[in-house]
């Protein structure tokens, strides 16, 4: 191996100071047990192999739970070199406790600051990087394009337009909003955009980290913008008893005309019989006027556990998946976004749609459910969905939420 290439994603600082050459091994585990995630991880250390013939990869393939489980015990007791896991306060504990690395100079030796600007507030904790992201997905508004021109509207910019297109469907006899709230969670995509759109994304993040009481009029104020969808009836009726999936017969009878989702939901539109000419993909809207736009963008990471026996090796292998084209290679498989901005853009047109929006983002959230511990985020979610169904209960269950902040956040 050349100097050069050995150099290669490495400050040179490092090699100054005496970094031994790229021999060795590093040790991954991640958590990539479905088929299609499975081959993309493949196919990235096949990659890095071919580019780096002197380092050996060692993977640990955990499922999903398993892993969950797992990961406290082996950053603590036997580290591997590298750990996959996710951005923003699911990556908090792990920084605090002394479990995860700063590779700060890794964003800097190879300009990730403004390639994976639109993540960087996300892998930021006391004013350094704690990891590398590599894919992600958007959430957005999801609409029938025919029905909005048979009733004369064009996507909406801001809160105002919002509610303008809501009346003129309704009007129409046909619902504005198609949600399934009874596995809850698609409540949290509505709690953050509106959170994210009032208040803005360092207030939703000081929240979820329970830095916030959840009876704080800003936090009312949340809810009180909610309820001018709730309260005319502009979700679909019985949303409680049904799954996310069943709500997307509604779309594609034209009994609903949006639905606030991420990506993944098109496969099933489609599947449904929309084609693609009748599905348009529109950014949330604009609430408080000058509050930059932020999204929920669920993130997936690499880490360097900060007991890594090879940590020089590990900081290549992060260096290559934060490449433009490690990372459009990767996403390319498994269907979803490069965080790199210089990444080729997705052919699928919703993809490339995504792609423009988040790379454009003032910052990502993670979602409700990851941006909050479980107790917190299983109590705000069934909050949320009693909120839709009982809108005039907002004190009594912001109340009880505030409760459940004060017990798990200690």
């Amino acid at each position: 191996m050349t100097l050069t290439k050995a150099l290669t994603g490495l400050a040179l600082s490092a090699f100054l100071m005496g970094t031994a050459a790229f021999a060795g091994e590093i040790v991954i585990n991640s958590d990539q047990s479905d088929p299609t995630p499975k081959k993309a991880m493949e196919e990235l250390i096949a990659d890095f192999q071919v580019k780096y013939p002197d380092i050996t990869v060692k993977w640990n393939n955990f499922d999903h739970e398993g892993y969950k489980a797992a990961i406290r015990n082996f950053l603590t007791a036997d580290p591997p070199d590298v750990a996959a896991w996710y951005a923003g306060n699911r990556m908090e504990p792990f920084v605090k406790a002394g479990l995860f690395e700063d590779v700060s100079d890794v964003w800097a030796a190879n300009g990730l600051d403004d390639q994976l600007k639109s993540a960087a507030s996300s892998m930021t904790i006391d004013g350094k990087k704690w990891g590398v992201p590599y894919t992600y997905y958007q959430w957005g508004i999801y609409y029938r394009k025919d029905l909005f021109e048979q009733n004369g509207i064009t996507p909406p910019k801001n809160w105002a337009e919002l509610l303008a297109a809501s009346e003129k469907l309704k009007a129409a006899g046909i619902a504005p909003f198609a949600i399934g709230t009874k596995a809850l969670w698609p409540t949290a995509g509505w709690f953050d955009y509106l959170d994210l759109r009032v208040n803005g994304y360092e207030f939703h993040m000081d929240l979820t980290a329970g830095k916030i009481p959840y009876t704080d009029p800003r936090v009312k104020a949340v809810f009180e913008k909610w309820a001018e969808l709730v309260k005319p009836g502009y979700f679909i009726e019985n949303h409680a008893a049904i799954d996310w999936q069943d709500a997307i017969p509604q779309m594609v009878q034209g009994k609903a005309a949006m639905y606030l989702m991420g990506n993944f939901a098109v496969a099933t539109m489609k599947d449904g019989g929309l084609t693609e000419d009748q599905i348009g993909f529109m950014q949330f809207p604009e609430i408080t006027a000058g509050i930059p736009m932020s999204e929920d963008a669920p993130t997936d990471t690499f880490h360097i556990p900060a007991g890594a026996k090879n940590k020089e090796d590990a900081k290549v292998f992060l260096a290559y998946l934060a490449s433009p084209e490690a990372q459009a290679k990767m996403n390319a498989t498994l269907g979803q976004l490069p965080v790199n901005n210089q990444s080729a853009k997705p052919t699928d047109t919703f993809l490339e749609a995504g792609f423009t929006m988040l790379s454009n983002a003032h910052a990502l959230a993670q979602f409700y459910d990851r941006d909050a511990p479980a107790e917190m985020a299983k109590a705000g979610m069934e909050g949320f969905q009693e909120f839709m169904v009982k809108p005039d209960d907002i004190d009594r269950i912001l109340e009880r939420l505030e409760k459940t902040r004060a017990k798990v956040y200690k």
